[in-house]
């Protein structure tokens, strides 16, 4: 079974990773990949102190580019896309559960999927509708479907925020790909000047062992000047065109 897929553009967009925080490092890193380490915490400096301390790195990371990306425009739906989110907090609220400890209320709120969307939300009094989703290997697709979905019905313009990082030590071994921080933020709009198109088939055999986790496939396509990618996950073959 195949669909003609869905088709947008990217009107700006945004990047942020320990050790590349700017347009001309994310193109150098297209150029030729390199493992991304954990490091510095994103500044986010858009955001109140008092709410950017309850964010942990991976929120961070999210909200830079959310802030970034969309500036001071308003009403704007939003999608939030995070194929891990924050399992380092929900295990730590795990093991504090184990030894018999009081959980804290601000680390449990902020463990939960749309945290980053809802503290965003809250830091700009915006009341535009948020979107947090999950989809295993292909989360940036679902998004991107998401994302379209909203454009379709008649939202001018929707902001993506994809954001991943490594496991923690707990889930280490159920790795598929190497998990790497990093977070972009796509402000998407109708099909007008060089648009991409999403499109997708079934795909039965099983899927490839990959280097990098989808996040950062993608982000490097869109960095880059290739006109197709192809990925292969959650049983089906995700294609990705880029049209002059």
């Amino acid at each position: 079974m195949r669909t003609q897929g869905v088709s947008f553009s990217i009107a700006r967009h945004a990047a942020w990773a320990p050790g590349l925080d700017t347009p001309e490092a994310w193109r150098e890193w297209a150029r030729a990949p390199f493992p991304i380490v954990a490091g510095a915490e994103a500044g986010v400096r858009g955001m109140a102190p008092m709410l950017r301390r309850r964010a942990g790195a991976l929120g961070k990371m999210a909200l830079e580019v959310a802030y970034e990306c969309l500036e001071e425009r308003r009403d704007v739906p939003t999608v939030f896309c995070s194929r891990h989110g924050e399992v380092a907090r929900a295990v730590d609220l795990l093991g504090a559960l184990a030894r018999g400890e009081l959980l804290s209320p601000t680390a449990f709120g902020m463990a939960v999927h749309n945290a980053s969307a809802g503290l965003f939300s809250i830091a700009r009094a915006d009341r535009a509708n948020h979107v947090a989703l999950a989809g295993g290997a292909s989360t940036i697709e679902h998004a991107v479907i998401e994302a379209c979905g909203l454009l379709a019905d008649g939202a001018p313009m929707v902001l993506l925020v994809a954001c991943d990082t490594a496991l923690p030590a707990p889930f280490g071994a159920f790795e598929d790909c190497a998990e790497q921080p990093h977070a972009w933020a796509w402000l998407m709009v109708p099909a007008g000047a060089a648009p991409f198109t999403l499109s997708w088939s079934a795909d039965a055999a099983p899927a490839p062992a990959r280097q990098q986790p989808g996040g950062l496939e993608v982000l490097r396509f869109q960095l880059g000047g290739a006109a197709e990618l192809e990925r292969r996950a959650s049983g089906r073959r995700w294609r990705w065109s880029r049209h002059a």
